[in-house]
């Protein structure tokens, strides 16, 4: 069974760190594109940043120059490193990719179970 695979989340002060993972499991699939996505507490959820097959990545205003995302094909692996963590980034962070088959086979969109990021004043 085809799974994204988080970790990193947890709980940090403001101004602090910290390194998201999100990894395939249970699959050959392979990372085509990623995204992260962010949802506090009633309200929506959004998007935080992307990356695409060509290496292209996209951020929310709100996390320009703090966040960067990227891929380790080699290891199969999407991260979103963040910094200069404010209370506001607290949310759930979900990862969700577009994966392919290296051979013949059914790719997909996927996404993570979510793992929380918070974040104190």
């Amino acid at each position: 069974q085809v799974q994204l695979v988080e970790s990193g989340g947890g709980l940090v002060q403001a101004g602090g760190s910290l390194r998201l993972s999100c990894a395939v499991s249970g699959s050959t699939l392979r990372i085509y594109a990623a995204g992260w996505y962010r949802q506090a507490p009633g309200k929506q959820r959004e998007l935080v940043a992307g990356i695409n097959s060509g290496g292209i990545t996209n951020y929310a205003d709100s996390v320009k120059g703090r966040f960067t995302i990227s891929r380790d094909s080699a290891k199969n692996t999407a991260y979103l490193q963040m910094n200069s963590l404010k209370p506001e980034d607290t949310a759930v962070y979900y990862c969700n990719a577009d994966l392919i088959p290296t051979g013949y086979g059914m790719g997909g969109n996927y996404w993570g179970q979510g793992t929380q990021v918070t974040v104190s004043s």
